[in-house]
């Protein structure tokens, strides 16, 4: 049996997967969502028992992100290098950086740290590159934005 906080990290793995399969099928937040209840959880997924997950949380993620895009990819873009725009971005790093960011604007029942250290781990377990490290930047600097 899961603790509470192991099934968050299931949900916001799942909400990163579901906001990526969002934006390259073009699948509304709906469809997905329950795509993810009926098939998803409670099963294996590439080798991810996703058993357990808050699927309360993992649904309050991806309605979320979608419902404030536009002020959550503004406070993304705002905290870019110079010269990159979001679309730039590896569709992964992106909807770890929009879950993440929707998460530190919205959730405040989430320390900072926990935010931030979960999605840097849900990197890691993408990317074996820089990815990691610049979603850890981008966070805390979003952070500092929505939560000082």
């Amino acid at each position: 049996m899961s603790t509470p906080r192991q099934a968050r990290s299931v949900a916001r793995l799942a909400a990163v997967q579901a906001l990526y399969q969002m934006e390259v099928s073009s699948a509304g937040a709906e469809t997905v969502i329950r795509e993810f209840a009926e098939h998803r959880f409670d099963r294996d997924l590439d080798d991810v028992t996703l058993a357990g997950a808050d699927e309360a949380f993992f649904a309050d993620l991806v309605r979320g992100v979608v419902a404030e895009q536009k002020a959550v990819d503004a406070a993304i873009a705002r905290r870019l290098a110079q010269g990159w725009r979001l679309e730039r971005l590896d569709a992964t790093v992106r909807a770890i950086l929009r879950a993440g960011s929707y998460e530190l604007a919205h959730r405040g029942d989430v320390p900072t740290e926990v935010v931030i250290d979960e999605y840097v781990e849900l990197a890691k377990s993408f990317f074996e590159g820089p990815e990691p490290g610049f979603v850890n930047g981008a966070l805390d600097a979003v952070a500092q934005d929505v939560r000082s």
